[in-house]
Formats: C-alpha cells, structure tokens, sequence
C-alpha cells in the first residue's frame, strides 16, 4: 500500500484515500493512466510515457489537466512523500467529477489520481535467468486497444486465466490466429531466421514503453528487428519468445501451452536484450541491482 495518494490535488493517506463516487473514471472507465519504474528514486523514461499519455488524452478527448512541468513536479512529489527508491508510480486522469451521464458533462474538470509503492525488480532478474510460461487466449478487447485506458476488464479476465494456470502472462489471439500482445505486456518472438519480430504500432496494440525502448536499443546494436504481425503457431515454433513491460522489462518465455519454445530455455538473443535494458536503466538512473 502507498504510503500517501495525491487525489485531486490533496494528499491522503494511503489506506483511507477515496475519489467520488460520481468520477467518470469510477462509473464509466472513462479515463487513462500511466505506470512508470522508479529505479533509485527516479522515474524511468519519463518522457515518452508523457507523451503516450497526451496520445491517450487527445484520443479521447480529455483536456490535460496542467503543464507538462507541474506534471513532472506533482509526479515527482508523490515519489518523495512515498519515499520509494525502487518501485512503480501510478497516475490516472479522468474526464472528472460531475452527475451520471453517458455523453460528455459540459464543465467537468479533469481528475488526477497519483501515488507510488515499492516494487523489487531483483525477481525480474531471476525470472530472466529461468523464463516463464504463457498461455493463449482469445483477444476480447474493444477496438481501441492502443489507447491507455483504465477500461481493463477483458486483460483481467486474461490475467486470471494465466494465474489459474499457473503461468505467468497471457497472450491474446486474434480470430486470425495472430498474437496481438500480452494481458499486461508486450509479445515478441525471435523467428526461425534469427530476426526479432514483434507486432507493429496501430490500433491493434497499445505500444508499450519499454517496448519502444527495446526497439530502439536493438537497432542501435545492429541487431535484426521486424515489426510484423506473428502467429500463435508461428510463436510455439519460434526459436525464442519474450515479453516486456515497464515492470518486467524483458522476460524469457519458454513454453506456450504447456509446450517448450525452442529448448525450453532462455535464449542468447533475449539475454542480450535484457543485458541492454538494464544497461539503459542503469545509465538513465545510476540503478544497479543488488
């Protein structure tokens, strides 16, 4: 639990913090969010989860509630009153506070929900040495994915029916047969060819962070990169297979179904690149696990 939540603007205590019953986000889903990492106490690649976060604001019409600097500098107190050297913070705005009604309220003003908790990276470093499974299921989100909205239901479902399984993601196919992403992650796969492949930017996929991140990394060291769609039969006979997310920033997948990828192992590709995104946390933040 947070130790204290920024809720329009006031701070309260973690464990008694409360919004409106009438906030839109409450009643409608009707708002977006953001998670970010803190690694020794800073916030890591701050500036395209900003960006995706105006996307997702002008996306669905929400004005932004202040400036990009009181943004940083309301972010940035949450971080201190928290007192979290390594974990995530979470924001959430709303189009507001006014009387239930499906179309837009003509003078709602925007809601802002923030707070930070400790979260220890050093398991993603373990699970990177030994992988993790995911198993499919059918994609029954809205249309409009790439948009980071707090309407989460159909990634819940999926994450239950991962956790039931005892599998640690789960990927969501398309009727085509094509995996989309994760429930709450990105999906890659290196291919029979040696290339990186991970589904392209479009509505079909909200563009994580740290994928892009890992886009940008890979390119930068010659390493083979196609964004493209895949397919879950493509996926089970890949040589290797990968999530990433803010908070699990390049995870080894080594069985789909309850079927091994490749030799069931951690594959050397998915090593170097999750050598590479610690290497980038490390330089953004001076961040070295223990």
């Amino acid at each position: 639990m947070a130790r204290c939540v920024d809720v329009y603007g006031q701070f309260q205590p973690g464990l008694t913090a409360r919004v409106s019953v009438e906030d839109r986000g409450f009643l409608f889903a009707d708002g977006v969010y953001e998670v970010f990492a803190i690694f020794n106490g800073q916030i890591f690649d701050l500036a395209p989860h900003l960006r995706r976060l105006d996307r997702s604001l002008g996306a669905l019409g929400i004005d932004r509630p202040m400036s990009e600097g009181a943004l940083k500098a309301r972010l940035a107190e949450v971080v201190r009153r928290n007192r979290v050297r390594e974990g995530t913070l979470y924001l959430q705005i709303t189009r507001g506070v006014a009387p239930r009604d499906h179309a837009f309220p003509a003078a709602a003003r925007p809601s802002v929900v923030a707070w930070a908790k400790r979260f220890d990276f050093t398991q993603r470093l373990a699970q990177a040495r030994t992988g993790v499974t995911v198993v499919s299921t059918p994609d029954l989100r809205w249309g409009r994915p790439d948009i980071k909205s707090v309407a989460l239901l159909p990634n819940v479902l999926a994450k239950q029916q991962a956790r039931e399984a005892g599998a640690f993601e789960a990927w969501l196919v398309r009727a085509d047969g094509v995996v989309s992403e994760g429930s709450s992650t990105n999906a890659w796969i290196v291919d029979a060819g040696g290339a990186i492949v991970t589904h392209p930017e479009g509505r079909e996929i909200l563009s994580g962070v740290m994928r892009g991140t890992l886009l940008r990394l890979a390119r930068a060291h010659q390493m083979r990169v196609e964004e493209r769609p895949f397919t879950l039969a493509e996926a089970r006979s890949a040589r290797e297979a990968f999530t990433t997310s803010t908070t699990a920033p390049c995870i080894p997948v080594v069985s789909i179904d309850g079927a091994p990828v490749g030799d069931g192992r951690p594959g050397p590709v998915t090593g170097q690149l999750v050598a590479l995104l610690w290497e980038e946390i490390a330089r953004q933040t001076g961040y070295l696990p223990g």
